[in-house]
């Protein structure tokens, strides 16, 4: 498993979170097999994966959640197979449990204005306009360095999921936002005696914020309109503003950074469906 792990970071460029759940998964599997006992890899059948499965299934373990266990599972003995640590790849061709599409929650331009116009700090502007400009994950926000960010051609650049390089434009109000959070940055830098500091987010004490920061950051402006979002649910806002203004779908693929075309597609059905609202609402 080792191995494997240090494959997935050196080879495939995974973040540590994905990691550590692809290990989670792992060793959830090797406690399995120990329940059925099986103590040789080479004594584990497909079968134990159909009865895996079950048992997660019998928990209501969400479908997704038992995908991505199952494709965990999956990379892991396909690689074992592929070193020949293993003759054989149990976990050949089986399958995972169907999982409905889930349409991703997105927010109106004018619940977008609504919180802009809240009294903001301008790290906390500067963050929710880079989130909306952009798209980005908020592993790839708050990883930002300032090499990342060029202010004289107004781009961002990132690596995303898979160390996927990807450069994206920044309107004119969130370009503005950062040149105006900066200036404050530095301070703070000069109050902590912080010098040649990368990291372009940093909190009070010039640490760099973190992912939980974020999500309650914007989880308190949703409750500001009565909703409850997350940072992906400004992603989704995002992709879905552009598509239904025009922009081409291979665009909005390339700004997200999907690698898998089928992934943005899920969002030409958010605005077919918001399309469908307003005429009901003004048809009736």
């Amino acid at each position: 498993m080792e191995k494997y792990l240090s494959y997935l970071e050196i080879e495939r460029g995974l973040s540590s979170n994905t990691i550590l759940a692809y290990q989670n998964d792992i060793v959830a599997f090797i406690d399995f097999l120990e329940g059925q006992n099986i103590s040789e890899s080479k004594n584990i059948v497909r079968n134990h994966f159909s009865i895996y499965t079950k048992n997660l299934m019998d928990e209501n373990i969400n479908p997704s959640s038992i995908t991505r266990k199952i494709a965990s599972l999956k990379g892991f003995f396909k690689f074992l197979n592929a070193k020949q640590e293993l003759k054989h790849n149990p976990a050949l061709g089986i399958e995972s449990p169907r999982v409905p599409k889930k349409l991703p929650r997105v927010v109106s331009t004018d619940d977008i204005e609504k919180m802009l116009k809240t009294n903001l700090s301008t790290l906390e502007k500067a963050v929710f306009e880079l989130l909306y400009a952009t798209g980005l994950r908020v592993s790839e926000l708050v990883g930002l360095n300032l090499l990342n960010i060029d202010l004289k051609v107004n781009t961002v650049r990132t690596f995303g999921k898979g160390s996927k390089e990807k450069i994206v434009p920044l309107g004119k109000p969130a370009a503005q936002a950062v040149k105006s959070y900066l200036k404050e940055r530095e301070t703070v830098l000069k109050l902590n005696k912080i010098e040649n500091e990368q990291r372009v987010f940093i909190n009070a004490k010039g640490k760099r914020i973190s992912r939980q920061w974020v999500y309650s950051f914007i989880r308190s402006l949703g409750e500001g309109i009565q909703k409850t979002i997350t940072p992906h649910t400004i992603r989704h806002s995002f992709a879905t503003h552009l598509l239904e203004r025009g922009a081409d779908l291979r665009v909005v693929q390339e700004l997200l950074g999907h690698a898998n075309i089928a992934t943005t597609q899920l969002y030409t059905h958010v605005s077919k469906k918001r399309l469908k609202e307003v005429y009901f609402a003004i048809n009736g």
